[in-house]
């Protein structure tokens, strides 16, 4: 398949994914989507995520129906494991589609592992899950690269990116997306250092794959205790930011929160991604529950984000 230009690929997947997904949101999140009012970001993202935040009983249909009645315009299983056509009968049904998966073993089968059966079996699944993806109609895998207990951080940004580069041609061959998030896996950032990080390494790390395939899923709650979210998101720059995932935090507390409580600097992200012309995805990635959790878990999302 031909693209666009890089300068201008990315923005057309982009642009694609969103029509895609606006054809299947309800009527009056469109409208609200389309009034830009006060809220410069207002139109630009589209909620979404993660499907084992959807605490309740009942088939994947119902599961996907009760996340789009909350409000949420996408959902991100995992992959490779689903049951691609469980997942696709649900989406037929539901009206919900899958925008992206999270790799299933990321944590567990790593790309930094000094054990080369290890890498083996992660790049095995990465594959998978970019596959099983695009069956389902998603663009996007979000990836867990590894861990720093794994090695010297020269030696383990150097298998890993040797080994997530073989999948890069899949991602390529069906419109996939592999994205990185910046996750407290003490790598690429001090994990004990303070406040005062930038994005610098992350930045390098993804140009180092030098592929439009290879970008994040910057994670806006996970580094707000090591550095300001609104420069790193400047920093890595819509090029590199393909998606994103919302959780909160409290320095001064030192803990993850529910979306829009702690002390993140919401005002400054929103001013960030107008600033770099974000538009895309952005995934909850907090504690689950019912309907009315996850109505609240969306209503919290728009207020933070000016939705």
């Amino acid at each position: 398949m031909l693209f666009p230009p890089d300068s201008n690929r990315r923005e057309f997947l982009r642009r694609t994914s969103l029509l895609a997904a606006a054809t299947m949101v309800a009527p009056g999140l469109r409208a609200a989507a389309a009034d830009d009012g006060a809220h410069p970001m207002r139109g630009r993202l589209l909620k979404t995520l993660k499907a084992g935040m959807i605490r309740t009983p009942g088939t994947l249909t119902e599961k996907f129906k009760i996340a789009k009645a909350a409000g949420f315009a996408g959902v991100e299983p995992q992959a490779p494991g689903m049951d691609v056509a469980e997942t696709k009968r649900a989406i037929a049904e539901s009206g919900l589609p899958v925008d992206g998966t999270v790799c299933s073993s990321h944590w567990n089968i790593r790309h930094t592992s000094a054990d080369a059966a290890t890498r083996a079996k992660a790049l095995e699944d990465l594959k998978a899950a970019i596959r099983d993806t695009r069956a389902v109609g998603g663009h996007s895998v979000l990836l867990v690269v590894g861990k720093g207990e794994d090695g010297p951080e020269r030696e383990i940004w150097e298998r890993s990116v040797e080994n997530i580069r073989k999948a890069v041609p899949v991602a390529a061959e069906h419109g996939v997306s592999i994205v990185i998030e910046n996750v407290w896996n003490q790598f690429l950032y001090d994990h004990d250092g303070g406040a005062n990080q930038n994005a610098d390494k992350f930045v390098r790390y993804v140009d180092a794959f030098n592929s439009p395939w290879v970008g994040m899923q910057f994670d806006i709650g996970n580094h707000w205790k090591y550095g300001s979210m609104g420069d790193w998101i400047r920093t890595l720059g819509g090029r590199r930011v393909l998606k994103l995932d919302v959780k909160g935090f409290s320095r001064a507390q030192n803990k993850f929160t529910p979306i829009g409580e702690g002390d993140i600097d919401y005002a400054d992200v929103r001013k960030a991604l107008h600033e770099i012309n974000f538009h895309g995805w952005l995934a909850a990635e907090v504690a689950g529950g019912d309907l009315a959790h996850l109505t609240s878990v969306s209503a919290q999302m728009d207020k933070a984000f000016g939705l």
